[in-house]
């Protein structure tokens, strides 16, 4: 189950980091006149602002995320890094740091007026590993891998990430039974063979592939696809993940019988591209991580980087911005029916927040074993008395205390899973006790609606009305049951036409 299901799994993982650490730096200001030294403009700083930068800020959104940390990285022995132990410290980040006093920790400072970057100033230079460092550093990630549940490899081509080192990651991992994923920078992917998941974006690719492609284009997935093996078959990478801006996200797997996914982007208004990228690897990791089909996975990350690209610099998302964002996404359709099978917390929070939003909270209930007209009729007569729609289902321990020991005849998931796929159905919410009321009084809805029940008789609709809302009585099918349905299987067999 997952929807925001698997937001609140991420308090459970634990993700380890390894990568090219910086410090942002952003000041903001105004402009306005020309220096009378030379033509160029005065820039009024107003105020300052730091942050991780670089793999740094894909801790930061994972720990945003209220995913617990660790990293491994290079800094130099200087004030930036005094501030980058700090902001680590802040994020509750386990971190171990080759520090060197030959090397200055990556600075970026960024001069934004008016929420127009007027230019980026850098301190850095590429770190040359010794030997000692080199053993060190694979102590470091040998000591970290039986603590974590998934490893993100965060490339920024400053040296720490040679060919060495990060050979020497995967080939641990693999030793250790754990999945790496890799954001890039090279050209040659062969720094990356074995990798389970390499995730360049568009221009990367085409500097990997050797070829050129144009996202509008009618056949462009099936183009980039074709390129894309030939890079796995030749770097031995078992999976590549293709970033496309705007265009979303393309995740192409080495085994060929396996679909090709194109997942389009979310992103509604672009403020700033920057840290994308590392918001979109600490979700799809986590994702993953939390045992998420790579299909939801890449929904999950498309929604947060759309909503930090909303922001100006770079940003983190929040849970409650990835749960709205999942929210907003299941109210135009689009979600998956395991993400919009939610347990009764989750669905308590949802309404909660759609209500916030000025909208009508439905409600129906049933076991919904054998699926039929009447049902998809009850859910279309449902959806109609609102705009979100939850459909509490009977657990197979509360079917079998109405029923009988012989049923459900389908179990709780996939009676779940097939009423998740109608399109009017909106959450689906097993409940174990006998009656729907308990959930009901939780959920609050403000109109609830069933086929076969008259109000005087129907506890649920009682409560809504008494707080408020309506109570519906649909307008029931006739000769559609499944009661029905069974006689008819029993007098086929009768009749010898079915062998069961």
């Amino acid at each position: 189950m997952l929807s925001t299901t698997v937001i609140n799994c991420f308090k459970n993982l634990k993700i380890l980091c390894i990568g090219d650490i910086m410090l942002d730096k952003f000041l903001y200001g105004d402009v306005e006149r020309i220096s009378p030294e030379a033509p160029v403009p005065i820039f009024k700083i107003v105020k300052e602002k730091s942050m991780l930068g670089g793999t740094g800020n894909v801790i930061a959104n994972l720990a945003s995320l209220d995913v617990k940390t660790m990293f491994i990285g290079a800094a130099g022995n200087d004030d930036s890094c005094v501030m980058l132990e700090y902001f680590l410290k802040q994020t509750g980040c386990e971190y171990s740091l080759l520090k060197s006093d030959k090397y200055p920790t990556t600075t970026k400072i960024r001069m934004i007026a008016n929420n127009n970057h007027l230019i980026r100033a850098d301190k850095e230079t590429e770190l040359k590993l010794e030997h000692s460092q080199i053993e060190q550093f694979r102590n470091f990630v040998e000591q970290a891998l039986p603590k974590c549940h998934i490893v993100l490899v965060s490339d920024y081509k400053k040296g720490l990430l040679t060919d060495e080192t990060t050979q020497m990651v995967i080939s641990l991992c693999k030793q250790y039974g754990k999945k790496v994923l890799v954001d890039p920078k090279e050209r040659d992917f062969a720094k990356y063979s074995g990798a389970d998941i390499v995730k360049p974006n568009l221009k990367e690719f085409e500097l990997v592939s050797g070829e050129k492609f144009d996202t509008k284009d009618p056949d462009f997935k099936e183009k980039i696809a074709a390129a894309a093996y030939k890079v796995m078959e030749k770097y031995e990478i078992e999976n590549l993940l293709i970033t496309l801006s705007k265009d979303g996200m393309l995740f192409v797997p080495s085994d060929k019988t396996q679909e090709v996914l194109h997942i389009p982007a979310e992103a509604k208004e672009v403020y700033d591209v920057s840290g994308a990228g590392d918001t979109s690897l600490a979700v799809l990791g986590a994702s993953i991580a939390a045992g998420v089909y790579i299909s939801d996975a890449m929904k999950l990350a498309n929604l947060a980087s759309g909503i930090v690209v909303g922001k100006l610099g770079t940003a983190c998302v929040s849970p409650s911005e990835l749960r709205n964002a999942i929210i907003s996404e299941n109210a135009k359709g689009k979600l998956s029916q395991s993400l919009k099978i939610v347990s009764v917390d989750e669905a308590v929070e949802i309404a909660k927040e759609l209500k916030s939003q000025n909208k009508v909270i439905g409600f129906t209930n049933g076991c919904f074993d054998v699926l039929h007209l009447g049902h998809i009729h009850s859910f279309a007569g449902a959806k109609k008395e609102c705009d979100c729609l939850f459909v509490g289902i009977n657990s197979d321990n509360s079917v079998k205390k109405i029923k009988g020991e012989q049923f459900p005849l389908q179990d709780e998931k996939t009676r779940a899973y097939v009423a998740a796929s109608l399109e009017f159905v909106d959450y689906v919410v097993l409940f174990d006790e006998d009656t729907a009321l308990e959930l009901v009084k939780k959920l609050n809805p403000d109109v609830i609606a069933k086929e076969g029940f008259k109000i005087e008789n129907w506890p649920e609709a009682q409560y809504v009305i008494s707080q408020g809302g309506r109570a519906v009585e649909l307008e029931r099918i006739e000769d559609y049951s499944t009661t029905a349905v069974l006689n008819k299987i029993d007098n086929l067999k009768g009749n010898g036409v079915l062998n069961v």
